[in-house]
């Protein structure tokens, strides 16, 4: 990418960062509702933390830090970059203030623009650093929204986020149809020049056994059927985990769902809402998914199995572009929803490809010392930018993990 796309690239993603926080008023900024999730100005201000730590305090000779004891507070997980802020209490830091951390951003945003405005030499040196910081940045989007969700549905008062997008197809959902694969030694993994992250790499051959999938999402109204025939009540359909957790954290309905007023309905972006039978359910985690999907008869597939398929023409679903959305009903055939709408759990563990090496330096622990005790998720979400999304992205998380849009598609096949 030449020196003047990457610069507009960069204005543009940072923008739309700070567009996703427009509908927020001073108090929203602050709030962390669960150790998981983060207060909006810590996004804004982590994002910006990249920036200064992997290029500007290395690559733009002069570089002065707005106050240097932001190394500290907006660390994630960094440790070869030095000591971080504990996560779990984020939502502790009242100050820096909502317009300093603002002010922060416009710091390194300059700093940045002057960065990417010098010799041509100097860019390409930093062009593949600054690309993953903005994927980076990107993976905060949707974080934010994700995040503000969470933050804002604990509330009583069950307040709204602001404008949310209509996904497509908001009529009947598409019939359900089995769309079958003849499997074989297939190629997985990213490769050429486009960027990836390091675990997406290397590209290399598996075997799949012939299979089934889904032509679309399990929807709410499918996976009310399932909590109908007694699914949170029947230890036989769930991993050992699983079953803890429904039992410890009284799991009945997919988190944001509520039953006070007698019949369904669930929190959104834009408020309390009656649950929409044709939509994909979401917020569910994958002992849910997995549960569901064994009720069914079915079963979750592996993410060598999602890769192969989503080569095949696909639909896309709702992806995030400039306002938020929700999962909307898939009205195509063939595949649907492989993009969009819900992140779909697989069976996989997160494990490295063979062949994995992560990137040197403390950039290296992005990605692989996180490949433990996970499963990996596939396709993206309503949440998710349109332009940050791939066939080759392996997104993990958590088995219990619920706050984000994550749903399920259905496998068939030994």
């Amino acid at each position: 990418m030449d020196a003047g796309r990457l610069r507009a690239r960069y204005i543009a993603v940072r923008r739309l960062t700070e567009r996703l926080c427009e509908p927020l008023v001073t108090e929203d900024y602050v709030v962390q509702a669960m150790p998981d999730v983060s207060p909006a100005k810590w996004h804004l201000a982590h994002v910006s933390w990249f920036f200064e730590t992997f290029l500007l305090r290395r690559s733009l000779p002069g570089y002065q830090p707005l106050d240097d004891r932001y190394a500290v507070l907006f660390n994630s997980y960094y440790n070869a970059v030095g000591p971080q802020f504990a996560r779990p209490a984020r939502g502790h830091l009242s100050r820096p203030t909502v317009d300093e951390v603002y002010a922060y951003r416009a710091h390194v945003d300059t700093a940045m623009l002057a960065l990417l405005e010098g010799a041509s030499e100097r860019v390409a040196a930093v062009a593949a650093v600054v690309e993953l910081g903005l994927n980076h940045e990107q993976q905060h989007q949707e974080l934010l929204v994700t995040d503000f969700k969470y933050n804002l549905a604990v509330n009583p008062l069950r307040p709204v986020y602001g404008p949310v997008a209509v996904g497509n197809g908001r009529g009947g959902a598409a019939p359900l149809e089995r769309v079958a694969f003849a499997g074989g030694v297939v190629e997985i993994g990213a490769d050429g020049p486009a960027f990836c992250f390091d675990n997406e790499r290397p590209r290399h051959r598996v075997l799949v056994p012939p299979y089934e999938l889904a032509s679309r999402l399990v929807t709410n109204g499918e996976y009310r059927e399932f909590m109908a025939d007694g699914g949170y009540d029947r230890a036989e359909l769930w991993l050992s985990d699983g079953w803890r957790s429904v039992q410890e954290r009284g799991w009945r309905a997919p988190l944001y769902w509520d039953d006070a007023g007698g019949d369904w309905s669930m929190y959104t972006l834009s408020g309390m809402t009656a649950i929409p039978a044709d939509a994909p359910v979401a917020h569910v985690s994958y002992y849910e998914a997995d549960a569901y999907a064994r009720w069914r008869g079915a079963r979750l597939p592996a993410e060598q199995e999602w890769e192969h398929a989503a080569g095949s023409e696909t639909m896309a679903g709702t992806l995030l572009d400039q306002t938020p959305g929700e999962p909307a009903p898939a009205t195509s055939g063939g595949l649907a929803q492989m993009t969009g709408d819900v992140w779909e759990w697989t069976a996989s563990a997160y494990l490295p490809y063979p062949g994995f090496r992560p990137v040197e330096g403390a950039l290296g622990e992005y990605n692989g010392k996180f490949m433990i005790n996970q499963m990996v998720l596939r396709g993206g979400s309503c949440a998710t930018p349109r332009s940050h999304i791939r066939r080759t992205y392996r997104n993990f998380f958590p088995p219990d993990a619920r706050w984000q849009f994550s749903g399920v598609r259905l496998a068939y096949g030994s």
